[in-house]
């Protein structure tokens, strides 16, 4: 397996669970984005390395410009972008998370079904890729 398909792998194995939570358990991400903003830029850094160890994966490992893959290799380096305005401007990281709140849980949801929906994208390229390197052995 290519190093790029692996990093598929990881990114659908990833944006799967990650995804499926925030439909699932909207209400827990929220309570868990109000915990991050009350440590104020403490918490912006946690989801600055979280953006950065997603992304920096992504950005390091696919390099991969064309077809279905290139949503990957631009959803990793935007994470990575992410986490540089999070990590330089926490002022800017605290706001973002002021959007969310209890009573908005369900806007977690959406993004989960995003998510997933990237995943199953990610998976088809995946399967279907190897259907077809299997065929041609």
């Amino acid at each position: 397996m290519s190093i790029e398909r692996a990093v598929q792998l990881f990114a659908v194995i990833h944006l799967s669970i990650i995804g499926m939570s925030h439909v699932f358990a909207s209400r827990a991400w929220a309570e868990f984005f109000l915990w991050l903003r009350s440590r104020e830029h403490a918490g912006v850094f946690v989801v600055g390395f979280m953006s950065l160890g997603f992304g920096s994966i992504i950005a390091a490992f696919h390099p991969v410009w064309s077809g279905v893959p290139l949503i990957l290799t631009l959803y990793g380096w935007a994470q990575v972008l992410k986490a540089l305005v999070y990590f330089v401007f926490p002022q800017l990281g605290l706001k973002k998370l002021h959007i969310v709140s209890i009573e908005r849980h369900r806007m977690l949801v959406y993004v989960g079904f995003l998510l997933c929906a990237l995943a199953g994208l990610l998976a088809w390229h995946v399967i279907a890729g190897g259907a077809a390197v299997a065929l041609s052995a």
